[in-house]
């Protein structure tokens, strides 16, 4: 490799869909993708005995009984089944998260443009370290994180997939230097030897997510002693777990979420303001109706859990300290029939916080000390943007520090914001009063990207200045129907075959979504990107931006059923007709 790389198109991250869809276009393109990670697959890639195609460097993050959150048919591209995993390894339709890892492998493997895979083009094990635009021309430097090698790229498009968990996010933990036993973030969980090691007994684990009840279910089931210490101030509280249960003709809850009658159970601008979401969320009986129903799902979640049993370990601890409804607080749904009746009979649960580590202790600021082998750290991630600056973040409408935001550009925000928060609340009456709650006093901006993948900007910019687009900086349920629009949408910005709106309404755009995403999702909406219960309509606006309907069934089956990946099938060919792409070589190939 030399120290200056040429390419068409630099994708930061595990961009593959990415590089699929522009490759799908344009094969003879020079695309690499620079990952971090030493296998494909992000957030799924692979412990080493689970990875057949590629050899793992560093650690990876599955583990044996990693569950997903999705379902099969559902947790896939359009242009590519996933092989339906054997009947062990499903649960109600969710299946074991080694799948997903093995399809992504498959996939990078087997489609090829012009005599190179996916994999191909694949750089592991690269961090990136600055990013700098001269010219027409993205400066991309980076280093190897085995070697500290120094690679310069240099591209005039540039893909940023880096995505929301990409960092984990470690506590600070005074005296960790002579903790005695391991301390591992829930990244390094999956390949670490916690679980068999003879000399690790009794495990400590911080958190109040999906990920710490993960770690802590599977702790108890090694035969560990286990403490779960949930943070007492400065705190959302613990996560709602849900039943994955389904009702009806439906096998299970995600494929109820997979909807667009579910999505109209939830106020958002994005599911289009008709006569139907203005009976449900603007009118009196619409109103009652759905706070009777948010009601009754989250007494259903609490009744199934049965946080008043009698117990001595602290059980009760993890109730959620706000309703459903809010999702003010980290969630998922279960993938274990016996999770709670596990957790309450084996579990001492605390609420408390952590003031640091000693020998084979974990110490409490109430002085309580809790005997550990091992701490385990289920404290969620840090941006995954860590290579631009202050001043780029505020320039492509990336977080950035309130406190270095210009006054000007503050009140100008402030002002769009207010009038977009009347808005809000004029259209969702039940958004004006929330249940007490703790709120975050945010420390950064909000994303301010247009349709949350590029930065604002004229309408009229040319294609020189459309070279740079985010994917993935979304908070959604399921990734890969949304990464698949996403990168639809990116490939007509990056080529200047979308038509935008005036800058003044892009700004209005996000001010909407900015003051919506505030009053729906509370502390969690203070990023601006949180969109829980809003990937349909996510979808349908990015599709509609580009005039494409393939994806529609018909009026029953769009609100009733639910959205498979292979709904999506007809949307590449759509996408070539309608923006006028024409073949130069062959297609990529599924081989």
């Amino acid at each position: 490799m030399t120290d200056a790389n040429e390419v068409d198109v630099l994708i930061i991250g595990a961009g593959v869909f990415a590089a699929k869809c522009y490759l799908d276009l344009q094969p003879e393109s020079r695309l690499v993708i620079l990952d971090r990670d030493s296998c494909v697959g992000g957030t799924w890639n692979s412990r080493p005995e689970f990875n057949l195609t590629f050899v793992c460097e560093m650690i990876g993050r599955g583990y044996d009984s990693f569950w997903t959150q999705w379902t099969v048919g559902t947790a896939e591209f359009s242009d590519q089944a996933m092989p339906r995993p054997p009947d062990e390894d499903i649960y109600l339709e969710f299946f074991k998260a080694k799948h997903t890892t093995k399809y992504i492998e498959s996939y990078v493997d087997t489609h090829s443009y012009n005599g190179r895979t996916l994999c191909d083009r694949i750089q592991f094990s690269i961090e990136v370290q600055s990013v700098l635009k001269s010219g027409h021309e993205w400066t991309v430097s980076a280093k190897e994180r085995t070697s500290g090698v120094q690679h310069s790229f240099k591209t005039p498009k540039l893909i940023v997939a880096s995505g929301l968990t990409s960092i984990p996010n470690m506590p600070s933990l005074p005296g960790r230097e002579n903790f005695q036993g391991q301390v591992l973030h829930h990244n390094d969980f999956g390949s670490s030897n916690v679980l068999i090691s003879p000399d690790i007994q009794t495990i400590t684990i911080l958190g109040a997510g999906k990920s710490s009840a993960d770690m802590a279910y599977e702790a108890v089931k090694a035969g560990k002693k286990v403490n779960w210490i949930l943070k007492a101030t400065d705190t959302t509280g613990p996560g709602f777990f849900l039943s994955p249960k389904g009702v009806g003709p439906y096998k299970n809850a995600f494929e109820i979420g997979m909807t667009r009658v579910a999505a109209t159970f939830t106020p958002s601008f994005m599911n289009g303001i008709n006569w139907w979401t203005k009976l449900l969320h603007s009118t009196r009986y619409g109103v009652k109706l759905m706070s009777s129903f948010w009601g009754t799902v989250d007494a259903d979640a609490r009744k199934d859990a049965n946080f008043g049993r009698e117990n001595q370990h602290g059980f009760e601890k993890l109730s959620p300290h706000s309703p459903i409804f809010w999702q003010n607080c980290t969630g998922g749904l279960l993938n274990h029939k016996d999770f709670f009746d596990t957790i309450s009979e084996n579990v001492q649960i605390y609420s408390g916080d952590v003031q640091g580590l000693e020998n084979s202790l974990l110490r409490q600021k109430s002085g309580e000390k809790i005997p550990s082998d091992a701490i385990l750290c289920g404290t969620g991630w840090i941006p995954s943007l860590q290579f631009f600056t202050e001043e780029q973040c505020r320039e492509f409408g990336l977080p950035h520090l309130v406190a270095e935001e210009p006054e000007s550009e503050k009140a100008h925000w402030a002002e769009l914001e207010a009038e977009a928060d009347r808005k809000t609340l004029a259209t969702f009456p039940q958004l004006k009063n929330p249940p007490e709650h703790y709120h975050k006093t945010p420390v950064h901006t909000p994303y301010r990207l247009y349709r949350h993948i590029a930065p604002l900007s004229e309408s009229s910019a040319t294609a020189e200045d459309r070279s740079i687009v985010f994917l993935g900086q979304v908070s959604v349920g399921n990734y890969f129907p949304t990464v698949e629009c996403q990168s639809l949408w990116a490939m007509a910005y990056l080529d200047g075959k979308l038509t935008l709106p005036s800058k003044e309404e892009q700004e209005k755009g996000v001010a909407l979504f900015t003051a919506w995403c505030r009053r729906r999702y509370l502390s969690n909406g203070e990023e601006g990107n949180n969109m829980t219960f809003e990937l349909i309509g996510y979808m349908d606006m990015l599709l509609q931006d580009m005039g494409l309907n393939s994806h529609r069934k018909g009026w029953f089956k769009d609100l009733f059923a639910p959205m498979w990946a292979k709904d999506l099938g007809g949307l590449r060919g759509e996408f070539e007709k309608k923006h006028g792409y024409k073949k130069a070589g062959k297609k990529g190939e599924v081989l």
